[in-house]
């Protein structure tokens, strides 16, 4: 047996022999006035300390590993508590501190998403009026065009009416001015320069 046990065993049982021995001394003194002074019995208490020392040490002898190894297991379960309620309570400590930076910086965070927010709807309401002005200038140039081509055709439908009326007009002024036989000639002169121009 080591001296620390041996140690802590002592002190266990010294308080409880002194105790058990002042008890005695005690016991005996009081049967010794009761019995007309016939002195103390030395011898009893002598024995009856023995048997007291047998008993601690018996017990002592069978209780110690037991009893070592109870209080060594209760010892490491209260300090395994210990450790995990100091873990705990540190654990919680961190969440909390966390939480509060977080809400500190909550109201940070919701200013940072309004004005966010308020850019990317400028933006996107930038882009629409790009596209819409887009939108326009390419339906003006549509309108443009076809404008042109309108007046285009318009243009080329008053040019043929126009030669179609003049072609009439002439016809019908060599009608009137030519005679049967200004136009006997002049037949003959283009068949003559066909021929001509055939050969």
């Amino acid at each position: 047996m080591s001296f620390p046990r041996m140690r802590s065993i002592g002190r266990l049982v010294l308080p409880a022999a002194v105790s058990f021995f002042a008890a005695v001394a005690f016991a005996a003194e009081e049967g010794g006035a009761h019995h007309g002074g016939a002195g103390i019995p030395w011898g009893e208490i002598l024995k009856q300390a023995v048997n007291f020392v047998l008993l601690a040490g018996v017990l002592v002898y069978f209780l110690r590993k037991p009893l070592s190894s109870f209080l060594k297991e209760r010892s490491e379960l209260l300090r395994k508590s210990i450790d995990d309620a100091a873990r705990g309570r540190a654990e919680a400590a961190d969440k909390l501190s966390a939480v509060e930076a977080r809400m500190a910086k909550l109201s940070e965070e919701i200013a940072q998403m309004n004005a966010r927010m308020d850019a990317e709807a400028k933006a996107e309401v930038e882009q629409i009026r790009k596209g819409f002005a887009a939108e326009i200038v390419g339906i003006r140039a549509q309108a443009e065009f076809a404008g042109q081509q309108e007046v285009k055709k318009a243009r080329e439908e008053l040019r043929r009416e126009a030669s179609e009326l003049s072609a009439r007009a002439a016809e019908e002024l060599v009608r009137r001015t030519l005679t049967p036989e200004d136009q006997e000639r002049l037949v003959r002169e283009n068949l003559e320069k066909m021929e001509g121009i055939v050969r």
